[in-house]
């Protein structure tokens, strides 16, 4: 049975878990990294896969971390743009160039692109220095969202929070600041985070 493409999404980020960590996630680590609001929607993806064939709960329904892929999921070349590096620390210019890089099927669209990270300020939601990112272009964003913002001219990665008429870029470790966006800043969204990934 054909996926849709955020089954194809769930499914990609139980894969990489596992081969990062060495573990399958267990479903409140999904519902952190996938951004669900709730474990009901965890435990909604995992029936469905698991009737589909796709997934295995191999310590039966309550355990802890027994997710397990029933195979691989097949590896489909396809090509995005690389567009250069973006900061997860301190803002930086995203710098332009002709690259492409592989990602999987699903995240092929016109409107998407990859940047490599630069920086640790993301790593509470598992995106290192190093990693790449493919990234929808978009001028809006939900609450929340994890946003590709240009301010003054310079790239960043952070959680797009507005809050009481300002904006706020929200930094995944407790290292780095709080970005405050002014009324005086030139302040843009330029995408949104659809996932991310490494290579090895």
């Amino acid at each position: 049975m054909d996926l849709s493409f955020k089954q194809q999404k769930f499914l990609s980020f139980v894969q990489r878990y596992t081969v990062e960590y060495g573990q399958a996630p267990s479903y409140e680590e999904i519902m952190d990294g996938m951004g669900f609001a709730s474990l009901g929607t965890v435990h909604w993806y995992v029936n469905a896969l698991t009737h589909n064939g796709h997934l295995d709960r191999s310590k039966g329904p309550n355990g802890k971390r027994a997710l397990a892929l029933t195979h691989e999921e097949p590896a489909r070349p396809a090509r995005l743009p690389l567009l250069g590096l973006i900061a997860a620390g301190e803002p930086i210019e995203a710098l332009e160039n002709a690259e492409s890089i592989s990602v999987p099927t699903p995240f092929i669209h016109p409107d998407n692109f990859v940047l490599q990270v630069k920086g640790d300020s993301m790593v509470g939601d598992h995106i290192q220095d190093g990693d790449y990112i493919i990234v929808r272009k978009t001028a809006e964003a939900n609450p929340g969202q994890i946003v590709v913002a240009l301010i003054n001219g310079e790239a960043t990665l952070k959680r797009y929070q507005p809050t009481n008429g300002h904006v706020e870029l929200h930094p995944r470790n407790p290292d780095y600041p709080v970005i405050m966006v002014h009324k005086t800043d030139h302040f843009k969204i330029n995408g949104v985070l659809l996932y991310s990934f490494r290579e090895y």
